[in-house]
């Protein structure tokens, strides 16, 4: 395990975005950003940057993937749940989703799976495909609702429906334990354990409730309550690709 998970290491660089004190590491978000415009000139180009209008989004996201347990609940965003982040075309959701599994593996980990490529998979290879994503490990399902109907030797399915309600009962049927207390500000010291699920599940898409309802069907929409944070960009939000 990396002994100071604060100190970020990109070259010969060195990124310190918290401080420990007293075994809690308390992160500083100012240094974060700093980090994160480092981290993602590397990985998407010298044209990438955090916008000022996105910062309380991010924040959100921050102290979420630190697991900051307090500034969380102080936003009503539960540490348990997934996350499912919504806004239009171009805002830089996946982006911000690659980019901030560099900020605390050690937390949070997932991999990201564009939906288009699983029903791919599925008209190819069939049903099986649907058991590869019925396990523990954590995924962040990208682009959600962009994705074709499945069609395997005839038969249609939708795919990610099925994927998600299975996720659900994975969701909740597999609690543990988790300990620890990571926080973007020094407000609560003494944190207890929390119960927090094995088996997480991120979504980003483009869609509003009401399009999800209709695409996945009310069964689907009311486990997404259960199973995550909501978390929008600004419908005004431009298209940061142009």
């Amino acid at each position: 395990m990396n002994p100071t998970p604060h100190i970020k290491t990109e070259g010969t660089s060195k990124f310190q975005i918290g401080e420990i004190k007293n075994n809690v590491i308390h992160y500083d978000f100012e240094k974060i950003k700093t980090y994160l415009n480092i981290k993602g000139h590397l990985l998407f180009g010298k044209n990438f940057k955090i916008y000022k209008e996105d910062e309380p989004l991010i924040f959100k996201l921050c102290c979420y993937f630190i697991q900051d347990h307090y500034s969380c609940a102080q936003m009503g965003i539960d540490t348990n749940k997934g996350i499912l982040l919504t806004g239009p075309i171009g805002c830089g959701k996946t982006s911000l989703m690659k980019l901030l599994t560099h900020l605390a593996p050690h937390k949070t980990t997932y991999e990201i799976i564009p939906t288009r490529n699983i029903v791919y998979s599925f008209n190819a290879t069939g049903f099986e495909i649907l058991e590869k994503y019925n396990d523990t490990k954590n995924y962040c399902f990208d682009d959600l609702g962009v994705e074709p109907t499945g069609s395997h030797y005839g038969k249609d399915l939708n795919v990610l429906g099925e994927i998600l309600l299975s996720r659900y009962d994975l969701f909740t049927r597999h609690p543990e334990l988790v300990s620890g207390s990571y926080q973007l500000s020094p407000k609560a010291n003494n944190q207890q354990p929390i119960t927090n699920n094995h088996s997480k599940t991120h979504i980003t898409t483009n869609l509003n409730a009401q399009e999800l309802e209709k695409r996945y069907g009310n069964r689907v929409r009311s486990r997404l309550r259960s199973m995550f944070n909501l978390i929008s960009f600004d419908s005004s939000t431009t298209d940061k690709r142009k």
